[in-house]
């Protein structure tokens, strides 16, 4: 069904006296023009909350005089009509919200970012869609987020009960709004997270990573693992009751241990052979995976005259620079040597690299695995194995009738293997929750924050485990090598905004002058030196850096007019006072690092005074 006009629902709700209403609309843009469409449609009319409007506009701009010429003014006096999204600045959106709390609103048409934000009831809840958008696209409304939003129907000592209005719309389905209305609220979902303050704040608070392990595991994201811990545990207790039972029906003395010693020989002689490489292709393909890593030279080809310098990894290939400066993308199958040595992977330093590859590169090749040298080497392995598994189940001397120590072994195999498969499920779930700190602290011990050897913060690992900022990471390594020496506040704001702003959010076309431009090339290349390490040890990558954001936090900083600030980015308003209060937010983090980064710390509390300034709060 088309969706129904805004001004014919107002009209609709109204005659069965269903008003005030919260309207959810799909998108912003949608709730400002249903907004605005069927304010035009209402007829003025003189009436004490419209003065009430025009007396609380009044005594509000004298509070936050940066909304007092703000363009929906006039739309709600008159009509008593509005829109609330997340794309107006706060104090717009606090003008909404207490407006409709105290009365005088008749609707607002808001996006679901109000069901979990804010706290102004109606007496109708209106919903036109099963969907909402997000970062991803369009996803379905979970039973949660519906019943955040119906929540809002009804207002506690007005109405005796709240409405639900499922209106017409092309993406509405009623049937699947029923479904959610009566279905239990979704799981709570841990939104735990390892980072790298956490980890560093963590390890100089409890002294060693057994005791981070331990407070890890207390955690409410460990806590929704614990139920199938538990039934895995249980069924470990119960298969060695039953091996034990069956141990001493035999008559023989054996002790538990042994029959899981035998399950974990032979499942490690099972791997072995599974594992070997069979061909020659497939023994090199596993060992170029292995040594092919950025920052080594590799030759490509058989000939080994063209060298390119590996600065990132693929599953299958590699992006290399050539010797000409020119960036190169091929498989991994492609590759003819690989050298020892690792370099840095920035381009101006590439001569270095390949300077000392042609001048002792016979000396520096790492030598390929003969497929015969890998077979001896497993078959060794395995015959070791045999062996323990045959004194393991040797025949020995019993009492006539007595079941022999080899038959009763083997029998209970599968018991074993049950036990053995139920713990190894039990580490996978507990490292799931601390592997992803191990490697924050793999990285972390690459750029010298912390020394995993002594479990110990580096003092620069203690001033950056006091930066509560989005990347602190990146910042670190920009303040460590020098990157913030030569910046005014302009610059310094322009560089910290592009870090903090979301890497798709578009804020126009600005015009960055030559400066910025290199300092955001210098700061990729950080960027890159980071997400390299971050790759090895299996983090996600930081997200690249917003140029566009780094040119409206440039033209603020320099003193522009808020109202063409807007015009030019053509940016909500909303998302660019989010934009800059954490962009001030991260500067006055750096501006706290006095006793180690003094000039830095100056320039960030200058910067951070040009970007928090009105509107921006």
């Amino acid at each position: 069904m088309p969706e129904m006009p805004p001004a014919n629902l107002l009209v609709a709700l109204g005659s069965h006296n269903l008003l005030p209403a919260i309207i959810f609309l799909p998108t912003r843009r949608r709730c400002d023009e249903a907004a605005s469409e069927a304010a035009l449609s209402r007829r003025p009319t003189a009436d004490d909350r419209r003065d009430a409007r025009r007396e609380f506009k009044r005594s509000f701009v004298e509070q936050h005089p940066e909304i007092r010429n703000h363009r929906h003014w006039d739309t709600i006096v008159r009509s008593g009509i509005a829109s609330h999204h997340a794309g107006h600045m706060p104090a717009w959106k606090l003008v909404i919200e207490k407006m409709m709390t105290a009365g005088l609103l008749d609707a607002i048409f808001a996006t679901a970012t109000v069901a979990a934000g804010v706290d102004f009831p109606a007496r109708t809840v209106v919903v036109t869609v099963a969907d909402r958008r997000s970062a991803n696209g369009w996803l379905p409304l979970t039973a949660s987020e519906l019943q955040q939003m119906t929540g809002r129907a009804g207002r506690r000592g007005k109405d005796r009960v709240g409405f639900i209005v499922a209106a017409p719309g092309p993406h509405q389905n009623p049937q699947r709004i029923a479904e959610l209305l009566s279905a239990p609220p979704d799981d709570l979902e841990s939104q735990f997270r390892a980072t790298y303050t956490s980890l560093l704040n963590l390890l100089d608070a409890f002294g060693s990573f057994g005791q981070v392990r331990a407070i890890v595991e207390r955690s409410f994201a460990y806590r929704n693992l614990l139920p199938r811990i538990r039934q895995l545990e249980t069924r470990c207790i119960e298969s060695e009751n039953r091996i034990r039972e069956r141990l001493k029906r035999s008559s023989n003395n054996l002790p538990v241990e042994t029959v899981l010693g035998l399950e974990r020989l032979t499942s490690a002689r099972s791997r072995l052979l599974e594992g070997a490489p069979q061909t020659r292709r497939e023994m090199r393909q596993r060992w170029l995976n292995k040594f092919v890593q950025p920052g080594r030279v590799v030759a490509i080809g058989r000939s080994g005259r063209r060298l390119a310098l590996v600065i990132a990894r693929a599953i299958d290939g590699v992006t290399a620079l050539r010797e000409d400066g020119r960036l190169a993308s091929f498989p991994l199958q492609r590759i003819g040597r690989v050298f020892a040595p690792t370099f840095s992977t920035q381009p101006d330093r590439k001569e270095e690299a390949f300077d000392q590859i042609h001048d002792h590169g016979d000396q520096l090749v790492l030598p390929e695995p003969h497929l015969r040298d890998v077979r001896s080497e497993e078959d060794d392995s395995v015959k070791l194995i045999n062996d323990l598994i045959d004194s393991l189940t040797a025949a020995q001397p019993g009492a006539v009738g007595q079941e022999s120590i080899s038959s009763v072994l083997w029998s209970l195999q599968s018991k074993a293997a049950a036990i053995e498969q139920a713990k190894r499920q039990i580490e996978r779930l507990r490292n799931d929750i601390w592997e992803p700190f191990e490697s924050c602290a793999h990285v972390l011990d690459h750029f010298g924050y912390l020394d995993s050897g002594t479990e110990r913060l580096t003092d620069r690992g203690k001033w950056l485990a006091d930066l509560r900022v989005d990347r602190p990471l990146l910042i670190g390594e920009a303040l460590q090598r020098g990157l913030f020496a030569s910046l005014d506040a302009q610059r310094a704001a322009a560089l910290i905004a592009a870090i903090a702003a979301d890497e798709d959010r578009d804020y126009g076309e600005l015009e960055l002058d030559d400066t910025i431009v290199s300092l955001l090339g210098q700061f990729e290349e950080i960027s890159f030196d980071v997400s390299t390490e971050e790759w090895r040890q299996g983090i996600e990558a930081a997200p690249e850096i917003n140029f566009s954001a780094a040119a409206a936090a440039a033209h603020w900083a320099n003193r522009v007019d808020w109202p063409l600030l807007v015009r030019e980015t053509r940016a909500e308003e909303g998302d660019l006072v989010r934009l800059f209060s954490r962009t001030g937010e991260a500067l006055l983090q750096i501006a706290g690092l006095h006793a180690t980064h003094a000039e830095a710390a100056n320039l960030a509390a200058r910067a951070a005074e040009l970007i928090l300034r009105e509107p921006v709060r």
